[in-house]
């Protein structure tokens, strides 16, 4: 392998690593306020018992999204200075806005929000939650920004192979940026459904019948069945949007070869990329231009058209885009199918059965798998440019020796495979600790020189009246 293909491995591990937690904090923090709120406006402990949990999961997260992050940012200079150096005005401001308006909001509320349910009132605690989720979602706003820019730029001018920015309006709104906003923040939506829902399905086979579990899962399960069409209609949107912006893309995730109307909906093939042709092709006659064109006559362009005359590919690699796609696409209409099973045996029984349970439990990591796909599907789908139509991958990469770039390669591999793991291996003990001691001590309460947030005080009351 060159450097420029192991320099592509690298960023791609630390970016599939990286990806992992803010797709988990992004909407997880809604969810801790839906959690507050719900708290505030009922009394009910066991909405602080989810709160309490969760929130443990949030700093984890967070924690190890930062310093991933750090470590990816790094790359920029050490494996790609072509980056920065061509298009560096524009994506480094862009990085500066996520760091000032985003990193800092949860940096100085983060603290409040973890350890402050005992020495701040109920109003200030739950502002605080608010901001924290607010400054995730912003940060997901700049970066979406900024990789938008990447598929689709414009607001921009070349100057001596310098892109100078024009009008920040038309570079922050460029055509893929709300579409892909969208579809990202749905993704983390339902990453933390099945996240939940999974884990209070593994304290539920532990034995764990409190409130707080119940609806916490409750809870994981309506928000996957209400986001899930919701993200079918914004994908398709989205793969409308790519088809008019990037067609060759749209192209290779279909492993379709020829323009023409009437393009089936390959379901299953092995595409042959020398051939330029499909092995053992499965498809469903004129599906494609029906999703694509919502018209079954409907002309959809092919990879054919991507050649130069001297035989240069213009498109991207199809195998991967074809197979990541589907793997995405999978993975959600079996989200759909459980979220929807699960959520009426909940409206039905009260209640949900281990059959269910044990399926829940490995869905808890579904919308990681689904993300990485779509990820997949998005960057590699824009190769061989790094930058669409301004700057090649080629162009960028730094001249360093196969060797140095295949070292840290595999010392990146080997460190992150030992924090997912124990990742995960936390996340699970938290649960199954949790399953054995449910009740958490309501915050606020018998905390000398501290007045009880009224409403805490009442439910506790509550509980120990019962």
């Amino acid at each position: 392998m060159d450097a420029l293909l192991l320099s592509r491995i690298q960023f791609a591990a630390n970016i599939s690593f990286h990806i992992l937690f803010p797709t988990i904090t992004i909407a997880l923090g809604w969810l801790l306020l839906w959690f507050r709120l719900r708290f505030n406006r009922t009394g009910d402990q066991a909405y602080m018992d989810a709160y309490f949990f969760w929130v443990k999961v949030f700093a984890l997260s967070f924690a190890m999204g930062v310093v991933s992050g750090i470590t990816m940012s790094f790359q920029f200079g050490t494996n790609w200075p072509g980056f920065m150096e061509s298009v560096g005005n524009i994506a480094g401001p862009l990085l500066a806005y996520e760091v000032l308006t985003a990193f800092f909001l949860e940096a100085v509320f983060l603290g409040i929000m973890l350890f402050g349910s005992r020495r701040v009132s109920a109003r200030v605690h739950t502002l605080a939650t608010f901001l924290v989720a607010f400054g995730t979602t912003m940060s997901a706003f700049w970066i979406l920004v900024l990789n938008s820019w990447m598929h689709t730029p414009q607001g921009f001018e070349i100057r001596d192979g310098v892109a100078y920015a024009t009008d920040w309006l038309a570079i922050v709104f460029n055509p893929s940026m709300p579409y892909r906003l969208v579809h990202v923040l749905l993704a983390s939506g339902l990453t933390v459904a099945f996240l939940v829902a999974g884990l209070s399905a593994l304290r539920w086979l532990a034995g764990d019948r409190a409130r707080g579990t119940f609806i916490a899962l409750r809870t994981g399960l309506t928000l996957g069945a209400i986001l899930i069409p919701l993200q079918i209609l914004a994908g398709d949107m989205h793969g409308l949007n790519t088809l008019e912006h990037q067609p060759q893309k749209v192209a290779a995730m279909e492993a379709n070869w020829e323009t023409g109307p009437r393009v089936p909906l390959v379901l299953f093939a092995i595409p042959d990329e020398e051939a330029r042709e499909n092995r053992y092709e499965i498809g469903i006659p004129g599906g494609a231009s029906l999703i694509l064109k919502h018209d079954i006559d409907g002309v959809v362009p092919g990879l054919n058209d991507f050649v130069a005359e001297d035989g240069t590919v213009l498109h991207p690699p199809v195998t991967p885009l074809f197979f990541a796609f589907r793997i995405m696409v999978g993975v959600g209409f079996a989200m759909l199918f459980i979220a929807w099973a699960g959520s009426w045996m909940i409206w039905r029984r009260g209640d949900i059965n281990r059959p269910l349970a044990y399926v829940l439990v490995p869905m808890a990591l579904s919308g990681w798998v689904a993300t990485l796909a779509g990820w997949y599907t998005t960057e590699i789908g824009r190769q061989p440019w790094l930058v669409s139509g301004v700057l090649k991958t080629s162009d960028a990469v730094a001249a360093l020796p196969p060797s140095s770039v295949g070292i840290t390669l595999a010392a990146y591999l080997l460190v992150y495979a030992a924090l997912i793991l124990a990742y995960l291996s936390v996340i699970i003990a938290l649960a199954l600790k949790a399953a054995k001691t449910p009740h958490e001590a309501p915050p606020g309460i018998d905390d000398p020189g501290v007045e009880p947030d009224p409403a805490m005080a009442l439910a506790a009351g509550r509980e120990t009246d019962g």
